[in-house]
């Protein structure tokens, strides 16, 4: 697969199996115990995905998905992550999401399941880039997808997004006007679990992250506007074309 995963996670007994169920699954895996070791992995390998648990010393889960998130390298922040947290409630799950995770595991897990979770999200990391034509870009007034380099800007400056929010938001635009509900969102453009919280809430954690990282305009419902009873759509802004 010549894919690298990076499993930032203090138990040895935990990070142990996951490395084990990883590599058997044809991955290359990196490993560090601590979240200073981890950052500096992900900063020095950059991994195409990561498997970051929360609770860690010297630099909890939370710190490392801000500062990976607020890097200028596009590589590390739209890095893949994969939570995973002790915590069960609500609020701790949702906060993960918006903080920039792209999906979470409440422990204790099935090893199983998280290696399908990996799968997942980099089969449809791949599948994006095989159906891409050489500089095929997305653009709504000064909003721009470049979906070939995966990257965003707006009004010519660059938008650093996770990414979850990236397919997302280039699923929204690819159909501009058209509304879709939430599980029809997770099940196009998010992984999916069929987890009964992953379908409440999973998906308007990443449109508020969304609104947010694309300034005024996002965050007045501007570009992705909510259908009450519904869900979602992504409306072409009244800006004129650039």
């Amino acid at each position: 697969m010549n894919k690298t995963i990076l499993v930032v996670e203090d138990d040895s007994q935990i990070r142990k199996i996951v490395e084990g169920y990883l590599r058997q699954a044809g991955y290359h895996v990196l490993a560090a115990a601590d979240g200073l070791a981890g950052l500096a992995l992900a900063q020095q390998e950059k991994p195409d995905l990561l498997v970051l648990d929360l609770m860690l010393p010297n630099l909890d889960g939370w710190e490392i998905t801000r500062r990976l998130r607020r890097s200028t390298d596009p590589t590390l922040a739209g890095l893949y992550i994969i939570m995973l947290t002790a915590r069960v409630e609500e609020a701790e799950r949702i906060a993960g999401l918006e903080l920039g995770a792209d999906d979470y595991v409440t422990k204790p897990f099935s090893p199983r399941e998280l290696v399908a979770r990996v799968q997942a999200a980099l089969r449809r990391l791949d599948l994006h880039a095989e159906h891409i034509e050489p500089a095929q870009v997305l653009q709504a007034g000064p909003l721009q997808l470049d979906l070939v380099y995966r990257t965003v800007t707006l009004a010519g400056e660059t938008v650093e997004i996770t990414s979850t929010e990236f397919d997302l938001l280039a699923y929204l635009m690819r159909h501009p006007g058209r509304p879709f509900t939430r599980d029809e969102l997770l099940d196009s453009a998010v992984a999916n679990d069929g987890d009964t919280f992953a379908y409440d809430r999973t998906i308007d954690a990443h449109i508020k992250n969304l609104r947010q990282k694309l300034g005024e305009a996002g965050r007045h419902n501007r570009f992705i506007e909510t259908v009450h009873g519904v869900g979602y759509r992504f409306m072409h802004p009244p800006f004129a074309a650039s």
